[in-house]
């Protein structure tokens, strides 16, 4: 008489499975088809919301001088942001014109498209000689150099072009992914909540903490590494176009790329600064100099301060997400690895304490005992 019970209960058992089974990966095939169809648009929300995080200071400020008029001091925020943006681009548009049209007038009228090396050249320590005699053939005659080095050149063009098309797409990225923090901007009180609830679903009563962590994270890392890194690069580039160094816009661009990566604006500086005692006067080569110099060691004097700024863990951390986040997946990743680490530090520490804690109640325990 049992049998049947117990067959109808393996039953149950199995139909219920079954279900709970068939409801989970359709909720899985419906989570999946959403990041699918949001694919396309993951880069732009996601430097969306960084911007916004980063900008929000500013706007709360801006929006209570303003008698709390949100989309007002929205669109200011966004228009600010967007001339941050623009105007460099105008000033390396220029630069790069006049670099093309320095190339084709050259080529055009037989001139020679390299300069013959000063004769300072050949006393400097170790390479002077080798390098003068490689630059004056290729004053003399660059089609011989071309020849010479073709695999080198077509390389360096082919990833030339490649990183100026993917830089023309990232700029385009960003101007929109402004426009959209501007709009973020509008409802931040709304979605501030929204993201502490979700937080604490996930993380229970921690989860207002990590959200305000990650907040400071995403501030000090625009602050420290691209805020820096863009001061640099566009105070050193007001000095080349004064200084009228050719291509001053492009030389800016590469001191920007090179201080997001950590290697510093110092070749690109030290490069035109030889190249301004050699070709411009001694005059304008010392004020460049002079001017140069600061923004040198501006990284080394604002970095640690704008990084560690109210931040709940050791500016290390952040700064090691942030490289190792930009290793990995580029400018976003300064932000994404800084808070993941920043996060992952943080679930540490609260481990350690959590066994801390556990182990001093038991010790408590067995010395009443």
């Amino acid at each position: 008489m049992d049998e049947p019970k117990t067959s109808s209960g393996g039953n149950d058992f199995f139909g219920k499975s079954l279900e709970v089974t068939i409801k989970i990966g359709l909720l899985l095939g419906l989570i999946v088809w959403c990041f699918m169809i949001m694919k396309p648009f993951l880069m732009l929300l996601l430097w969306a919301i960084i911007l916004a995080v980063a900008a929000y200071p500013f706007f709360r400020r801006l929006k209570i001088r303003l008698g709390n008029r949100t989309k007002l001091a929205a669109i200011i925020v966004t228009l600010f942001l967007l001339v941050l943006i623009i105007l460099p681009i105008i000033l390396l548009g220029g630069s790069l014109a006049e670099a093309v049209n320095y190339v084709k007038e050259s080529l055009t009228n037989g001139a020679n498209l390299i300069p013959p090396p000063p004769e300072t050249v050949k006393d400097w320590p170790v390479i002077g000689v080798q390098f003068y005699g490689f630059w004056q053939i290729a004053s003399e005659n660059l089609t011989d150099v071309a020849r010479k080095f073709e695999p080198q050149m077509m390389t360096g063009i082919t990833w030339f072009i490649s990183a100026l098309t993917n830089a023309g797409l990232g700029v385009l990225l960003f101007i929109v992914s402004i426009i959209i923090s501007g709009v973020f901007l509008v409802y931040a009180e709304s979605g501030a909540g929204t993201s502490r609830r979700i937080a604490v679903r996930l993380m229970g009563a921690r989860g207002v903490e990590t959200v305000s962590n990650a907040e400071v994270t995403v501030r000090n890392v625009a602050r420290g590494i691209l805020g820096v890194a863009f001061i640099q690069a566009f105070l050193a580039g007001i000095g080349f176009l004064v200084a009228g160094i050719p291509g001053a816009g492009l030389w800016a661009l590469f001191s920007f790329v090179l201080a997001i990566v950590q290697i510093g604006i110092s070749p690109v500086v030290i490069g035109v600064l030889i190249y301004s005692f050699l070709k411009l006067s001694t005059l304008t080569a010392i004020l460049l100099t002079v001017w140069c110099v600061p923004l040198l060691l501006m990284e080394n004097l604002l970095k640690p301060i704008l990084l560690g700024r109210g931040a709940p863990v050791p500016m290390m951390v952040i700064f090691l997400g942030a490289i190792g986040g930009f290793i990995s997946y580029g400018t976003i990743g300064l932000f994404v690895g800084a808070v993941v680490l920043s996060l992952g530090y943080n679930l540490f520490i609260l481990w350690l304490k959590d066994g801390q804690s556990s182990g001093d109640a038991s010790s408590l325990t067995e010395n009443s005992n």
